[in-house]
């Protein structure tokens, strides 16, 4: 695997919903209208997937394997919108018309992520059907590498850090803010993935307040990720 980020390289993909999202009404028209804006807001983890395209491009398997990163969300990005993914020093930025929406900062060999003790979730498993295995695909990201090498996009990660926030700490309207992730295997289409943790941090901004997770996911006892989640789980 390359080591300098000087391999990233820009791409640029049409936003668009996945179906899924619709329960959630902020990603409809007439629930953004509602809301007071333009259009749809597409799912953070529909903008992570495209802030991943240039390391995957660049690194390959390597990266989903061995790789790392932290995603940032800082404004929404629309439906439709044309999101350039635009590598700066380290990081990936998503950008609308020069505007910058969420930065991804990457590690072509991610940094260890320690776990931290907290309140203890559930364990929760999750099978890795058609829908999880092509979320990337269906999203716009046009790599083939996952197709190709029968492994799951890496969308999957914050994905998971949803639901379980999702499953635990959330009782109405909330954001995720923000995930650092530490890639630690592949994993296969079909495999079941089984994710644990703590609830690891509960405080007030003045957004309102924050939750911090800190999960492991693992394949048939192998450990393929470790994921610190942030979410404001009730808006100021």
């Amino acid at each position: 695997m390359g080591t300098s980020n000087d391999q990233l390289r820009p791409w640029q993909v049409r936003a668009i919903n996945l179906p899924e999202h619709a329960d959630n009404i902020i990603h409809t028209d007439a629930g953004a209208h509602a809301a007071g804006f333009k259009r749809a807001l597409v799912a953070g983890t529909t903008t992570y997937a495209y802030l991943t395209h240039p390391a995957a491009a660049a690194w390959g398997r390597d990266w989903v394997e061995r790789g790392g990163c932290e995603v940032r969300f800082r404004h929404p990005v629309f439906d439709d919108d044309l999101v350039d993914l635009v590598p700066e020093g380290d990081e990936i930025l998503a950008q609308v018309d020069g505007s910058t929406r969420a930065s991804l900062r990457v590690q072509n060999v991610a940094q260890p992520l320690e776990l931290r003790a907290g309140d203890a979730v559930a364990p929760m498993s999750f099978e890795m059907d058609e829908a999880r295995v092509g979320y990337g695909a269906r999203s716009g990201d046009t790599l083939s590498l996952y197709a190709d090498e029968g492994i799951v996009h890496p969308v999957l990660w914050p994905n998971l850090g949803n639901q379980v926030t999702i499953a635990t700490v959330v009782d109405g309207p909330w954001i995720h803010v923000r995930s650092k992730i530490q890639h630690r295997a592949a994993v296969p289409a079909g495999a079941t993935v089984t994710v644990s943790g703590a609830i690891v941090d509960r405080f007030d901004s003045r957004a309102g307040e924050r939750v911090i997770l800190h999960l492991a996911a693992s394949v048939d006892g192998t450990e393929a990720a470790r994921i610190e989640h942030e979410s404001i789980i009730r808006l100021a």
